[in-house]
């Protein structure tokens, strides 16, 4: 049975409220503990928090007696493994041994060594949070970030809205290294399909697996390896080295095939039989591709190529930036407000910038005061900026191509131009946000990838309230200083 935390208290340790959190620090945690500390010690905060989190994890649990992972526990591993943009080694790392954070977690006895975390615990833990409870999270951390700053509940928000390319763990994708991953993971998951019942292939099979793994490979570096002479005979070289490369994921297609027609025993081996069914699919279809590509010269139109076999949902996304050409994964939309806090984000799929304006503020308008509008001239659609208009909410949007003369009056306009120089500002929010971990996601899945942007930017905001409390802790403790001197 999952508690909020421990509230019983052990000899020597310290209650949450009185960690000390050094004050001249430069590095992100120590911002990203404090803000901690005050979501604990925001009685009505906590609550609205640790009811979300009861409702998501234990609503479906059976009350059996087991102990779990304390909900506080999860939420600031969670968010600390984003702050730190750290790996869940890292992570273990830190919450068996970092003293502050231990404390932060409660575990940290003053007498006695507290509750040792294990690996597996932290992954499973921490992935029990969806997409949606970490945005109910986010709304309650960016209204208490306005409370810190002291926001007046009448104050709208100026909302500048930008996306960028949260790439996915993925390498640069061709059709024939493709073919090469297919290929292997089906002798892979052939291997394991034989540890349990030996009539998947046999003992010739076990020869022709190494068989098959060597030749794939070999095969497969020396079409790449043609493919970048650009010496004599290259066509010729480049037709046979496909030929022998198609003819060994050929035979390996033709026996796997059969393979995938025998009836499973065990509930394993189905699983099993399910990976290899859909390994010999891309299998068979990068064969296709690479035949028509490099055999018969076809152009291949891009709705037919995947990126990965791994990742199938990753998109192939062009932003037209000069040190990054082309970007694997999925574009993020994100809302941040003049006080930097990110209001709102959004995983597309497979959709352009003027596709996310609209929706972008439909999530917000029903929670916020929203007084104007900024983004770059990628979201400007002539429906969309009336529309937003009629419901009273200035649009600082630039738009394509030639202006007619009142639109050119609207952009020579001082109050426009001054409002764009301050949407640039939400480039340097990006930039945070990559430096939280989303230039690159670890994690595997669309629902792995949504989750991760979402603690990426609740991460990213508890740091801001962190470091306006620990500005407050230092103005307070000089004036300390002053006094007594």
């Amino acid at each position: 049975m999952r508690k909020r935390f421990e509230a019983e208290m052990t000899l020597g340790s310290i209650p949450i409220h009185k960690i000390e959190i050094p004050l001249k620090s430069r590095d992100e945690f120590p911002a990203f503990l404090r803000a901690m500390q005050y979501i604990y010690t925001n009685k009505e905060l906590s609550e609205h928090i640790y009811s979300l989190l009861e409702t998501k994890i234990c609503s479906k649990k059976k009350a059996t007696g087991r102990p779990g992972m304390h909900l506080w526990t999860i939420f600031v591993l969670a968010g600390a493994r984003l702050c730190l943009d750290t790996d869940y080694d890292r992570l273990l790392y830190l919450a068996n041994n970092d003293l502050l954070l231990r404390q932060m977690l409660g575990v940290q006895d003053g007498m006695f060594r507290g509750r040792e975390f294990e690996r597996q615990t932290l992954i499973d833990n921490v992935q029990l949070l969806d997409d949606e409870t970490l945005r109910e999270i986010n709304r309650l951390i960016v209204q208490a970030g306005h409370q810190v700053l002291k926001k007046k509940e009448t104050e709208a928000l100026h909302i500048k809205i930008d996306s960028f390319v949260t790439e996915a763990n993925v390498h640069y994708p061709t059709d024939y290294n493709l073919l090469f991953d297919s290929g292997r993971k089906c002798v892979d998951v052939l291997e394991k399909l034989m540890e349990y019942d030996a009539s998947y292939g046999g003992k010739r099979c076990e020869r022709e697996i190494e068989i098959w793994r060597r030749q794939l490979k070999n095969k497969m570096l020396t079409l790449s390896r043609t493919i970048a002479n650009k010496g004599k005979n290259r066509k010729e070289n480049l037709i046979r080295a496909t030929d022998e490369y198609l003819n060994i994921a050929r035979t390996m297609s033709v026996k796997l095939n059969k393979i995938t027609q025998i009836m499973p025993m065990t509930l394993e081996e189905a699983i099993l039989l399910k990976d290899l069914t859909y390994f010999v699919e891309m299998l068979d279809k990068h064969i296709d591709l690479v035949e028509r590509r490099l055999l018969k010269g076809e152009t291949i139109p891009h709705e037919e190529k995947i990126f990965s076999i791994f990742e199938p949902w990753v998109e192939w996304i062009c932003k037209g930036k000069a040190h990054k050409p082309v970007e694997i994964g999925k574009r993020t939309n994100i809302a941040s407000d003049q006080w930097h806090f990110i209001i709102d984000w959004w995983v597309a799929d497979h959709q352009q910038d003027n596709q996310l304006l609209i929706p972008t503020l439909d999530r917000i308008m029903p929670h916020y005061v929203v007084s104007s509008c900024s983004s770059d001239k990628g979201y400007y659609s002539k429906n969309d900026v009336e529309l937003i208009e009629m419901f009273g909410i200035k649009t600082i949007i630039p738009k394509k191509g030639k202006c007619s003369l009142t639109e050119l009056q609207k952009e020579s306009d001082p109050a426009f131009i001054e409002a764009r120089h301050k949407h640039s500002a939400v480039e340097s929010n990006i930039n945070e946000l990559e430096h939280r971990g989303l230039n690159r996601c670890p994690d595997k899945g669309i629902k792995g990838m949504c989750r991760y942007v979402g603690l990426a930017v609740i991460a990213y905001n508890l740091r801001r309230i962190g470091a306006i409390l620990l500005k407050e802790d230092r103005e307070r403790e000089a004036k300390k200083l002053q006094r007594a001197a």
